[in-house]
């Protein structure tokens, strides 16, 4: 049996980007941190989302069925606690950042890596978790020189040489 201790400090050590994952429609507008997303497909381009229902933010998202996946980028870690801090309350949040709508009226915060605004297809629930599948509608691709915003054993690190792209 796997110690829940052993499986969140293994976990620690599995970078990810750091998102700030953002809704709006009928319930609200809303937004969270997130590192767990993945693309599924991309015939028809489709990424998925995992989201603990425990969360506040949770009832929006089932709710509004739409969702903006915005991958931060190095100098936006203030973003990502903003967006995770539990004592400040969704209009907060976005009173603090600029953003536009795309496609789907989810929020697309201004600065980010890319936006990947869609809609939610499908909800999977495992554990304790949701798995949001979303099909995209739009995408807005950012400042192509910015380094991308990491999270590895548990602390933000910059991503990638600003300007420098390498190629196998």
């Amino acid at each position: 049996m796997i110690s829940l201790s052993d499986f969140r400090d293994g976990m620690a050590r599995l970078a990810g980007a750091v998102n700030v994952i953002t809704t709006d429609g009928a319930a609200g507008p809303a937004g969270f941190t997130a590192s767990a997303v993945c693309s599924v497909t991309d015939q028809p381009p489709t990424l998925l989302v995992c989201m603990n229902r425990a969360s506040y933010a949770h009832r929006f998202f089932v709710e509004n069925k739409v969702l903006c996946v915005n991958v931060l980028a190095a100098d936006q870690q203030a973003l990502s606690s903003l967006f995770a801090n539990r004592e400040v309350t969704m209009a907060q949040r976005f009173e603090q950042v600029p953003w536009r709508r795309l496609q789907t009226g989810a929020p697309a915060l201004d600065g980010a890596l890319v936006s990947f605004d869609g809609g939610i297809i499908q909800v999977h629930e495992v554990g304790s978790h949701s798995i949001f599948f979303v099909q995209l509608q739009a995408v807005r691709i950012g400042d192509q020189d910015s380094q991308g915003l990491a999270y590895f054993n548990r602390g933000y690190h910059p991503l990638g040489d600003s300007g420098v792209a390498l190629r196998a």
